[in-house]
């Protein structure tokens, strides 16, 4: 309702997420890099980390759309509450592989086979799990066993495993150690800084068919960029249900106030303020050092000696 009143062709902050608006910045410039670099190679597993929101399904499909230039064969599994016989049952749909036997030894010798097939004919077979992060540990064991496809020299089947930063806690148990070593590249995408949120926004406009006239105020962007954090997913929420807010009162550029009234609306107004101003941290910097902040204060107490008097006196020996 609100495109022809802002000039665009489309709804430039659906959350959908759609390979042509993948905002390039350096982060996901190195991402990217480094899981092309990877399947090219024939590297075996890589993995990709980050927050929620922060766009990793997004640079997925971009990757997906640059695999399928390169004529690869892909399977790409985004539900993952799997078990190891729906793992398979997946993965050899998505490939295309024709099984009739249940058995997990005769799904894997066909598989093998096809991958080396497709190895002969200079393909590249490439296998995507996205949220790994609540894969079973059985399912990433069976992942882990999958790349011992390989011929002497190479591994048969590229994979990415993709999720949230509990994915990299879980690698740490011990029972996962033989997959954790497996993985040869890491990549991560991150929050937005606020000249990237602002570039962010500017961008998607433009992509949707934006004039190049101000649709956002300055002032505006820099209040999306205090309640999202820089999190893209939180950054199209805002900005949406701000045009929407903006084309009932047929304003322009779009004010703090109504970017307020959609945080209000979401309650992003009732969590309290993470971000420093932008002229001394950025985003990234600042949430380090206050985690670093907190483990200080938490050591700082296990090592404090006991209080001679009460604690409501704020007073204690040293």
């Amino acid at each position: 309702m609100y495109k022809k009143f802002f000039g665009l062709g489309e709804n430039p902050f659906n959350v959908n997420p759609d390979p042509r608006y993948l905002f390039s910045t350096p982060r996901t410039q190195e991402a990217l890099a480094g899981l092309t670099y990877g399947i090219q190679n024939r590297k075996g597993i890589i993995l990709l980390t980050g927050e929620v929101g922060t766009g990793k399904t997004t640079l997925l499909n971009n990757l997906l759309n640059w695999l399928r230039h390169q004529q690869a064969v892909t399977a790409f599994i985004f539900n993952i509450q799997l078990s190891v016989d729906q793992l398979f049952d997946c993965l050899m749909a998505d490939f295309g592989i024709s099984c009739e036997s249940r058995s997990k030894s005769e799904r894997l010798m066909r598989l093998n086979h096809w991958l080396l097939d497709r190895y002969r004919a200079g393909e590249t077979a490439v296998l995507i799990l996205d949220e790994a992060q609540n894969l079973s540990s059985q399912v990433l064991e069976e992942i882990r066993l999958l790349t011992n496809l390989e011929t002497s020299t190479e591994k048969l089947l590229q994979i990415v495993l993709s999720g949230q930063p509990e994915l990299k806690e879980r690698l740490r148990q011990p029972h996962l150690r033989q997959l954790r070593q497996r993985i040869t590249l890491r990549c991560e995408t991150r929050p937005l800084s606020l000249a990237e949120t602002g570039g962010y926004i500017v961008e998607r406009l433009r992509i949707a068919g934006a004039n190049g006239k101000p649709i956002f105020s300055s002032e505006a962007i820099e209040s999306v960029y205090n309640y999202a954090r820089g999190i893209p997913r939180v950054i199209n929420l805002l900005c949406e249900h701000a045009l929407i807010n903006a084309f009932v009162e047929q304003q322009r550029p779009i004010s703090p106030s109504l970017v307020d009234e959609a945080a209000r609306d979401f309650e992003l107004d009732c969590v309290e303020p993470t971000t420093p101003p932008a002229s001394s941290l950025n985003f990234e910097s600042y949430t380090v050092a206050e985690s670093l902040l907190q483990n200080l204060v938490r050591l700082l107490e296990q090592r404090r000696p006991p209080a001679s008097v009460s604690v409501e006196s704020g007073e204690s020996n040293p």
